[in-house]
C-alpha cells in the first residue's frame, strides 16, 4: 500500500486559520491546553498501530522500536508536561525594591501566538509531536510541516491530528521544499526547526526578514571518549546500541570514538561481540535491523567507507538501502568521514595519546550536540565538564539524556540554538512578560525622581 498523496492546501489560508484561532483567545485557557494534551495522548494510545506501521513503511523500523522511540516517548512527555502545567504557567513573583514599591512584581508566561514547526524524517513522529506538546501547552496555535521523506508518517499525522486536536488551532501542511519555502514566507511568532545545519541557515535567514525568533535543533559530530578505567565490554554495548539504533540516523548518535592505542584493539573486539549479540551473523536478514531512509543517503554513506581501514563490517547494497554496522580504524582527523555528521551505522575510531589530545581533536569540529565519555576517572570527568562545549554531556551511557524530560535538550553554536523538553518547552514557546502593579497612588517616588532637583532632594536620591 502506498502512502496517500499529500493534500493540496493553501499555505496562506492555513496560517490565517491558525492565527484566527489564536486571536479568538481560547488557547490561553489552561483547560484548553490540558484538553489538547489529553487528546494527543488518546490519539497515540488508540492509533499506535497506525503510527508503528507508518514507521515500518518509511524507515523499516520494527513496530516495537517505533513504539519505544516515537509513541511511548511522546506519551511520557505529554503526561509529564500536563501534570506540571499549572505550576509551570503560574505567575512567578519577584522582589520589588523598596525604592519603587509598594507593589507586586511578577513574571507572567504569555503564549507567543502562531508557531511553525518543521520536523525531520529520522524520528518523524517524535520530533514533530514533542515540540507540538510544548507549543500547545504554552497556549499557542501551530502549523506543522512534517518531512516529505517519510510520506506515510506525514500522511498519518495529517489525517489524525485534526480528528483529535482542535483542527483550527493545529494545521498540518504536507509537501516538499516548495511547501516549506511558502511557509517560511509567512509571518509567524516563532519557528521551531529540527534538521541539518545547511537548512537551518535557510530557516534563520528567512526568519531574519521578519525578526521572527527561532529554535534550531541541528546536529554535529557527537564524540565518544573511552579510556582504560571503564570496562571496555560495557562501553562497547552502549556504543553499538547507540550507533545502530535507527541505523545511526539520530542527531545524538555516537558519531566517532576517541581512545588510546592500547584500548582500540580491545574496543574493536568488544564491538564485534556487541553487534553480533544485537543482529547475529547477518544483520541484513535480521528483522530488527532497519534501513537507510533513501538511496541518496545510502550512497553518501557508502562513499565514506574508504575513509579508513574496515575493521568490522563494510557490506552494503545501494538498492536495498543497506549498510552493515561498520567500524573503521586508522582514520585521519581530516578524512571525509570526519568532516561531516555521519548519520549512519559507520563508526570511525581515532587514536590519541590522552584525553588532552582528544579534547583538542573534538575542538577541530563545531560544538557537538552531544558528547559522551566512558570513564570512572573523576579528573577526566571534570575535564570534560569544564573544558569541552557541547549541547549535552553524558558519562558512561549514550543517548539516554533524551529520556529525562527535565533536562533541556538543545545544541550550542552550529549544533543548535535554543532548547526544549519539559518546562524548557514552556519557556521556549512563551514570552516571559514583566508585570508590575503599584498598590497605591503615592507620588513620593515620582516627586523624588523628577526636576527640579534641590540640594536636599539630591542627597536623598544618593542615599
Amino acid at each position: 500500500m502506498t502512502a496517500p498523496a499529500p493534500q493540496q492546501v493553501s499555505v496562506a489560508d492555513e496560517v490565517r486559520a491558525a492565527r484566527a484561532a489564536f486571536d479568538s483567545g481560547r488557547t490561553r485557557a489552561l483547560s484548553w491546553r490540558v484538553d489538547q494534551l489529553l487528546a494527543l495522548e488518546t490519539m497515540l494510545k488508540e492509533r499506535a498501530a497506525e503510527f508503528e506501521q507508518a514507521l515500518l513503511h518509511d524507515l523499516g523500523r520494527k513496530p516495537i522500536d517505533g513504539y519505544m522511540t516515537d509513541v511511548h516517548s511522546v506519551l511520557a512527555e505529554s503526561a509529564h508536561v500536563r501534570k506540571n502545567l499549572k505550576k509551570w504557567t503560574r505567575d512567578r513573583k519577584v522582589r520589588t525594591p523598596l525604592t519603587i514599591g509598594p507593589g507586586r512584581s511578577v513574571v507572567h508566561r504569555q503564549p507567543l501566538g502562531t508557531v511553525l514547526i518543521i520536523a525531520p524524517w529520522n524520528y518523524p513522529l517524535h520530533l514533530a509531536l514533542i515540540p507540538l506538546i510544548g507549543a500547545l501547552a504554552a497556549g499557542n496555535t501551530v502549523v506543522l510541516k512534517p518531512s516529505e521523506l517519510t510520506p506515510r508518517c506525514s500522511a498519518v499525522l495529517a489525517d489524525l491530528l485534526p480528528r483529535y486536536l482542535d483542527a483550527d488551532a493545529v494545521k498540518v501542511v504536507q509537501g516538499d521544499v516548495e511547501a516549506a519555502t511558502e511557509l517560511l514566507n509567512e509571518k509567524f511568532d516563532h519557528i521551531f526547526f529540527t534538521g541539518n545545519e545547511t537548512v537551518g541557515k535557510v530557516v534563520m535567514a528567512a526568519a531574519a526578514k521578519t525578526l521572527t525568533p527561532v529554535t534550531l535543533e541541528l546536529g554535529g559530530k557527537s564524540p565518544v571518549w573511552v579510556d582504560d578505567t571503564f570496562p571496555v565490554e560495557k562501553a562497547a554495548d552502549w556504543i553499538a546500541w547507540g550507533k545502530c539504533t535507527n541505523l545511526g540516523q539520530t542527531c545524538v548518535a555516537p558519531d566517532y570514538v576517541l581512545t588510546t592505542p592500547d584500548v582500540q584493539p580491545r574496543l574493536v573486539a568488544a564491538l564485534r561481540e556487541s553487534i553480533h549479540r544485537l543482529y547475529g551473523d547477518d544483520p541484513r536478514s535480521n528483522p530488527d535491523y532497519s534501513r537507510i531512509v533513501n538511496e541518496r543517503h545510502t550512497a553518501r554513506l557508502i562513499g565514506l567507507l574508504d575513509s579508513g581501514t574496515v575493521a568490522l563490517g563494510g557490506d552494503h547494497d545501494l538498492a536495498d538501502r543497506y549498510v552493515e554496522p561498520t567500524v573503521l580504524v586508522d582514520v585521519p582527523l581530516d578524512a571525509p568521514v570526519m568532516r561531516e555528521e555521519i548519520f549512519g551505522p559507520i563508526l570511525p575510531i581515532v587514536t590519541v595519546e590522552n584525553l588532552g589530545e582528544a579534547v583538542a581533536a573534538i575542538r577541530r569540529n563545531d560544538h557537538p550536540l552531544a558528547a559522551y565519555a566512558f570513564t570512572t576517572s573523576a579528573d577526566a570527568q571534570a575535564t570534560l565538564v569544564n573544558d569541552l562545549s557541547s549541547g549535552s554531556l553524558t558519562i558512561n551511557a549514550v543517548m539516554v539524556q533524551l529520556g529525562i524530560s527535565d533536562l533541556p535538550f538543545g545544541g550550542v553554536g552550529p549544533s543548535g540554538m535554543g532548547s526544549y523538553h519539559g518546562e524548557q518547552s514552556i519557556r521556549t514557546f512563551s514570552h516571559e512578560r514583566s508585570i508590575f502593579h503599584r498598590r497605591n497612588a503615592s507620588d513620593v517616588l515620582l516627586r523624588m525622581a523628577r526636576p527640579p532637583f534641590t540640594e536636599r532632594g539630591e542627597k536623598r536620591i544618593r542615599r
